[in-house]
């Protein structure tokens, strides 16, 4: 595992799209919860005690794991398109082929990119939790490990995420098709179909969508939030539907890779 990773290193160290994507992904996380938080501050001073108990102390401990975690999950389309990249750019250089020819297998080469992803996703996991100290002991209470089960559900939502986005280029080879088609399904198709699926079949159906699953493992941290999804799902269920997606991603990554032409 250990010199898969370095391998993965070596390849991604001197890419400045990693950096930069990397740079701004860490940026926009702790913006979007500043102006959340400015935000929830201004509402308290104009409306008392009523913000209090329609949104709540989002920001305290524990609260602030579910908040911070539930934000940030909408930046996840990041990482995933940081692994379209680096992965298309092995097409592109055909340095794939030359890590073959220089003696790792293809189930290797594919462990290095599965593992790349783990500990992406532990990276950005750690980096929530890091802003959720930051605002949470801003906040009237002491620090709490109570709620904090949020940042593995956020775990899994990146593991999702970039999983998505590995399944995609293993398919297509090309970055400019991948993202495209990554977009396209992240921000329109996914929530239109769980929509349309949603109003024709009832019962939520169109939470067990692929990536969707995932999106619904952390719910909004204020009561109006919550009030605006009709359809809340059962988080132990939508576990279980984004770990098997997960699979069902590395699982066809790997088998697309060992069996198509390098």
């Amino acid at each position: 595992m250990t010199n898969l990773l370095k391998l993965e290193w070596l390849k991604i160290r001197r890419y400045r799209a990693f950096m930069w994507l990397l740079g701004f992904f860490v940026v926009s996380m702790f913006g979007i919860c500043y102006i959340v938080w400015v935000a929830r501050g201004g509402m308290s001073a104009a409306a008392g005690p009523a913000a209090d108990m329609l949104i709540g102390n989002v920001f305290d401990f524990p609260s602030v794991w579910q908040t911070v975690s539930y934000l940030t999950s909408y930046l996840l389309f990041i990482p995933g398109l940081i692994i379209i990249l680096l992965t298309a750019n092995e097409y592109s250089f055909r340095t794939h082929r030359q890590s073959v020819i220089n003696g790792l297998s293809r189930g290797q080469f594919m462990l290095g990119k599965i593992w790349l992803i783990v500990v992406g996703s532990l990276l950005v996991t750690v980096l929530v939790f890091i802003v959720g100290c930051i605002f949470g002991f801003r906040g009237r209470h002491a620090f709490s490990m109570e709620e904090l089960e949020n940042l593995g559900y956020f775990f899994i939502q990146s593991l999702t995420y970039m999983s998505a986005g590995l399944v995609l280029v293993m398919i297509f080879r090309r970055s400019g098709v991948s993202i495209g088609i990554y977009f396209l399904y992240c921000f329109i198709l996914k929530n239109m179909l769980a929509a349309l699926m949603n109003f024709r079949l009832h019962g939520g159906s169109g939470n067990y969508l692929p990536v969707k699953s995932a999106d619904k493992l952390i719910q909004a941290p204020s009561a109006v939030g919550r009030a605006m999804d009709i359809h809340l799902s059962d988080t132990g269920i939508m576990l279980a539907v984004s770990l098997v997606w997960i699979v069902v991603f590395l699982w066809f990554s790997m088998r697309r890779f060992k069996t198509s032409d390098l």
